[in-house]
Parts: C-alpha cells; sequence; structure tokens
C-alpha cells in the first residue's frame, strides 16, 4: 500500500513541476478572464464528470471568495441544474448540454471556460464553438495532446503535459487556484468601490 502511495505522490507531483511550463498561457487566461469580470462580464464553465466538479470548484472562488475578502464575482456553472441538463439531453443529445446554455446565457464579451481531459469531449466541443459564434471568449483545460482543440483559432488552450486523467485533473485544480489567487490579487489593487 505505501508504495502505491507513494507512487501517486510522486506522480502528482512530477506532473505539477513539469506544467510550470503553462505559466505565460495560465497569466494569459487570467488576464482574459480578469479584464471580463472587470468589465461587467460573466464567466461561464463547464466540464464532465471530475471537470464537472472543477467547473463547479471554479464557479465557488469566484461567487464566494478564495483567500481574500472582495465582491462576489459572476461565474456560473453549467454543470448544476439537473433540470436542464436532463431536458437538453433528452431533447436535443447530450453533446448539446452546455451549447444550449451558452447560447441561452451568453453574451459578446463573456468568458466560457470548457474543462476536459482529452481536448475531445463532444460537449465542450459544441459548448466552446457557440460561444465564439456569440463574440464570447474562450479557455480550455485540457491534457495529452490537447485533442480536437490543439488547432483551434482564437482559445486560449492550456495543455497539462501528462496522459493520466487524474494527474490532468489536479493541474486543473491547481490552474483554478492559481486564477482564484490573481484574481483576488487584481481585486486588492481596485480602487475602493469598484466592482
Amino acid at each position: 500500500m505505501k508504495a502505491v502511495i507513494r507512487t501517486h505522490f510522486h506522480e502528482s507531483i512530477d506532473a505539477k513541476r513539469r506544467s510550470a511550463v503553462l505559466e505565460d498561457a495560465i497569466a494569459a487566461s487570467a488576464r482574459l478572464l480578469i479584464e471580463a469580470l472587470r468589465d461587467g462580464r460573466k464567466v461561464l464553465v463547464c466540464g464532465n464528470g471530475g471537470s464537472a466538479a472543477d467547473a463547479q470548484h471554479l464557479a465557488g472562488e469566484l461567487v464566494g471568495r478564495f483567500e481574500t475578502e472582495r465582491a462576489a464575482l459572476r461565474c456560473i456553472a453549467l454543470t448544476t441544474d439537473s433540470s436542464i441538463l436532463t431536458a437538453c439531453a433528452n431533447d436535443h443529445g447530450y453533446e448539446s448540454v452546455f451549447a444550449r446554455q451558452v447560447a441561452a446565457l451568453g453574451e459578446p464579451g463573456d468568458v466560457l471556460v470548457g474543462i476536459t481531459t482529452s481536448g475531445n469531449s463532444p460537449s465542450i466541443l459544441r459548448a466552446i464553438a457557440e460561444a465564439e459564434r456569440r463574440g464570447m471568449m474562450t479557455i480550455a483545460l485540457t491534457g495529452r495532446d490537447g485533442g480536437q482543440l490543439k488547432h483551434r483559432p482564437g482559445l486560449c488552450h492550456l495543455i497539462v503535459p501528462s496522459d493520466r486523467t487524474a494527474r490532468i485533473q489536479e493541474v486543473h485544480i491547481l490552474i483554478v487556484h492559481i486564477w482564484a489567487a490573481l484574481i483576488d490579487e487584481a481585486w486588492q489593487q481596485q480602487p475602493t468601490g469598484a466592482a
């Protein structure tokens, strides 16, 4: 058992160390989020399975708070409304569950964050395409080789250099925490009363 435990710790540490190459992409994506939120725009986030949990985690950090008190920020996890999810899946197919919500809620200048470890999830691909049609900025968190999202123009794409889903998700949540820290810092630098 201890050997398995140690292996997981070492693999996780190694994945995070190798992901430090994403520093520029993390900074660029954080700037997109900060600029949109400062302009009163909103962030929509989606993912499946563990990535759905990461989407909800990001929304919690922005609407609630991360480590410092600041204004509540506009962020919606598209993974949480069971009536919308099941209606869209039933009527339009599961691959449309997030795209339909983007069509209903997304506006030019908003940001969509799509989280998929493979870069190939049809529901995320469609949501990103819908966001682009609506003039939204798009960010993707993926892993492996980036999948079908790898060469998508205009997409701020962060590809975790790992092939293991668990390791990719561990780095994704680290990126979420880095974004939250950078957003907190940006809000601390705003003049009093700024949203």
